[in-house]
């Protein structure tokens, strides 16, 4: 098997750290995911009525998932670390690694402690960032429903640009919703400009 992350980094930024999931961050991450806006915002979820329904703690199957994110090679998950207050609120990930393509898939996600204050758009760019200047990578690639214009905003300012749209990707309490695609590739980061 090939590897594309062979050590789990931590990043540190102005606002945000991203670290490998420890046992206090795994143990956080369970309100994020039982966070209404988080459930809409990812598609996990049909109705309002489901975003409401979910569970504040973690089941055995999600912690051993957390656990063992450490050990998988052709990814890498870090939990997004307030610096300020020294709590993971929320996740940033690069996946779905295609080798012989040199590209991946990116996703974040920000619980209600971190939002609004610049610690998804600081952890979007570390991650890119250290995509780049530390693999083979060409390409990074997003989805991200219309009805989320604030990642619309942080991707876009990261340097992601839009590629294309799925229409009607989502249905939510009944509405459908375009999901939008997104990529950076490593001749966008290299030309992007200073700061």
């Amino acid at each position: 098997m090939s590897v594309l992350f062979p050590t789990k980094p931590t990043l540190t930024g102005q606002r945000v750290v991203l670290r490998p999931f420890g046992a206090y961050d795994i143990e956080a991450m369970g309100p994020i995911l039982a966070d209404p806006d988080v459930i809409r915002l990812t598609g996990s979820a049909h109705t309002t009525a489901e975003t409401l329904a979910a569970s504040a703690g973690l089941d055995a199957r999600t912690r051993s998932w957390y656990e063992t994110r450490v050990d998988q090679p052709d990814r890498l998950d870090l939990a997004i670390v307030d610096r300020e207050s020294d709590r993971c609120v929320g996740e940033a990930v690069l996946n779905e690694w295609s080798e012989a393509d040199d590209s991946c898939n990116f996703r974040i996600l920000v619980g209600p402690a971190g939002r609004d204050r610049g610690l998804g758009s600081e952890a979007t760019r570390l991650l890119v960032d250290y995509a780049f200047q530390n693999t083979t990578l060409n390409r990074i690639e997003l989805g991200v429903y219309a009805f989320n214009p604030r990642a619309l905003r942080v991707y876009g300012r990261a340097g992601f640009v839009v590629e294309g749209r799925r229409r009607d990707a989502l249905k939510f309490d009944g509405e459908y919703i375009d999901e939008i695609a997104m990529a950076i590739l490593r001749a966008d980061w290299e030309s992007r400009p200073a700061g």
